[in-house]
């Protein structure tokens, strides 16, 4: 069975796995635990931040900063389809008391798109506290915000008084496809969250990166959310060997996710926007309902979610080759083919 689920679905490598077994742990609770400590001074060092705090999910280094940085009843300006307001539970409402403002469409804005969704300084509007840009862009099908924007964007919220967060899951991503260094990527903010467990390949684990105050209280909210963990320096291990021997990879991702976008391209009742297929995500539409080809193509072999009515959506990475991806290809376009009729 190929899966281009996600990238989430990875499984450690024998060389992640023997990592983990042999990694030296203690307490972190009550800071002891040797692995994490490395973990997380590599993880602020690529990202130039002073600290980082080890997390269980991205969702709970992007749910950290925002309550760092907002009060109840704040407004958070986002792009469209972001992250933190479709795929983390409502945690923004719950958690933090924040309603979030959409700014810009296709997941990217510039300063302008941001500053025309500021609340006014009026007491009976919400305060508008922070600004969170999603790089790469998860719904928007893998797409790279400009880092013009990104500076221009940061230079503007803070000129207004606002923070910002960068909600960088797929940060090393976007580093491969553009060259630019994660700490560039990261500079123009004042927090970031990266994922361990997506294109690189680990079991667990996120990081909140920020200044030493910053991540100091995050570590309390973290163990007020029951975030805190005991040896877990066994999951930072398969992290800091992600970090170390898998970034390198990732180009070969992308290129596959071309490859699958050009394959579909030429699918009929297909349409894939070639142009926007910047990392390893690609977004399908379709002419018949995603649901049902995604049934048809579990039969035939492949396993890929629907993203919508009509839209499918497929990931690439390190546990597919790139043969499979051809292959998976040619499944999609039959199972579309099947439920045409």
């Amino acid at each position: 069975m190929i899966d281009l689920r996600s990238d989430t679905i990875t499984r450690p490598t024998p060389a992640m796995r023997e990592a983990m077994m042999s990694a030296p742990v203690g307490d972190d609770v009550f800071g002891d635990d040797p692995s994490v400590h490395a973990l997380e001074a590599a993880v602020a060092e690529l990202t130039g931040k002073e600290a980082a705090l080890f997390v269980t999910s991205g969702t709970m280094g992007n749910q950290l900063a925002i309550a760092l940085h907002t009060r109840p009843g704040d407004e958070v300006i986002v792009g469209e389809g972001a992250h933190v307001v479709f795929y983390e539970s409502g945690a923004g409402a719950a958690l933090s008391g924040v309603q979030f403002a959409i700014a810009g469409s296709g997941g990217l804005f510039d300063a302008d798109q941001m500053e025309e969704r500021m609340q006014a300084p009026a007491y009976w509007s919400p305060r508008t506290s922070l600004v969170c840009v999603e790089n790469t862009h998860n719904r928007a099908g893998g797409r790279v915000f400009p880092q013009r924007d990104a500076i221009a964007v940061a230079e503007r919220a803070r000129a207004k008084g606002l923070a910002v967060h960068l909600d960088g899951a797929r940060i090393w991503n976007a580093s491969a496809a553009t060259g630019l260094s994660v700490k560039d990527l990261a500079a123009p903010f004042d927090t970031a969250s990266v994922c361990f467990s997506k294109g690189l390949g680990a079991p667990v684990g996120s990081a909140l990166c920020g200044s030493r105050e910053l991540v100091e209280r995050a570590r309390r909210l973290r163990k007020m959310w029951g975030g805190g963990m005991r040896q877990s320096g066994i999951l930072a291990a398969g992290a800091l060997h992600a970090l170390e021997n898998h970034r390198a990879r990732l180009a070969t991702d992308h290129a596959n996710a071309k490859l699958f976008a050009e394959r579909m391209s030429t699918v009929a009742g297909a349409r894939v926007d070639l142009a926007r297929v910047e990392t390893n995500i690609v977004n399908v539409d379709l002419d018949v309902p995603a649901a049902d080809v995604a049934t048809a193509a579990r039969e035939l072999g492949l396993l890929v979610n629907p993203s919508g009515p009509r839209r499918m959506r497929a990931v690439t990475h390190l546990d597919v080759t790139t043969a499979e991806v051809a292959e998976a290809a040619e499944i999609l376009g039959r199972a579309a083919a099947r439920i045409r009729g």
